[in-house]
This record gives C-alpha cells, sequence and structure tokens, in this order.
C-alpha cells in the first residue's frame, strides 16, 4: 500500500520545494508538487530496474522525491 493522494502531495509539495531550492529553481507550488511527484515516480522506476527499492513511508520517498525531482531539474536544464 503507497502512501495516499493527500500524502503523496504533502510529500512531493515538500519535495519539490527542497529541491528547486536546492538546484536554485524559481518553481511555484504547483510545479514543486509535480515535480517532487513525477521526481519520486520516476526515479523509484529507475531504482527498480537495478533492484533497489524504497519504502512506502513519508522519510524515504520524500528522499527519493528530492534526489528524483532535483534530476528533472537538471535534466530540463540540460535540454534548454
Amino acid at each position: 500500500m503507497g502512501l495516499g493522494l493527500i500524502a503523496s502531495i504533502i510529500v512531493g509539495g515538500l519535495a519539490g520545494w527542497i529541491a528547486s531550492s536546492f538546484m536554485k529553481a524559481d518553481t511555484g507550488l504547483l510545479a514543486n508538487i509535480l515535480l517532487g511527484i513525477v521526481g519520486a515516480f520516476v526515479l523509484n522506476l529507475i531504482l527498480s530496474l537495478v533492484g533497489i527499492y524504497a519504502a512506502n513511508s513519508w522519510v524515504p520517498q520524500l528522499i527519493v522525491g528530492i534526489f528524483g525531482a532535483s534530476l528533472l531539474i537538471w535534466l530540463a536544464r540540460r535540454l534548454r
């Protein structure tokens, strides 16, 4: 069982905000939430391909979301 919708939004928003602050990206609230949720999804997918699975609780998903959102910000900058 995953985090649930509300918890995913909260964790995604925190992860996106932390990543955008760390990467010095100027994003809004909705972009932070999307960055965190999509970043966590993408990085969880990549990690599962190599056999690493993050626990379905707040802290591991927050960490994965931060790194995933940072990865998305970095990729967006490289593509520009």
